[in-house]
């Protein structure tokens, strides 16, 4: 049976790790309700890599 409801699943990747020209990637993935927020989530996580909380921003 298919799950019913407005649940997506969403990858979050972060913003600054792309300009700081580091190799490799932050992200993580999670859910969101589409018709509570239909927009784009932004959320503060922690990268690894740069080992300090970042902005990380939904993709497609």
């Amino acid at each position: 049976m298919a799950k019913k409801g407005n649940r997506v699943q969403v990858i979050l990747e972060c913003t600054e790790h792309k300009d700081s020209g580091l190799s490799g990637t932050s992200r993580y993935i999670t859910t969101k309700n589409k018709k509570n927020s239909p927009d784009r989530l932004e959320i503060k996580k922690f990268n690894p890599i740069m080992k300090k909380m970042t902005i990380h921003k939904e993709i497609k």
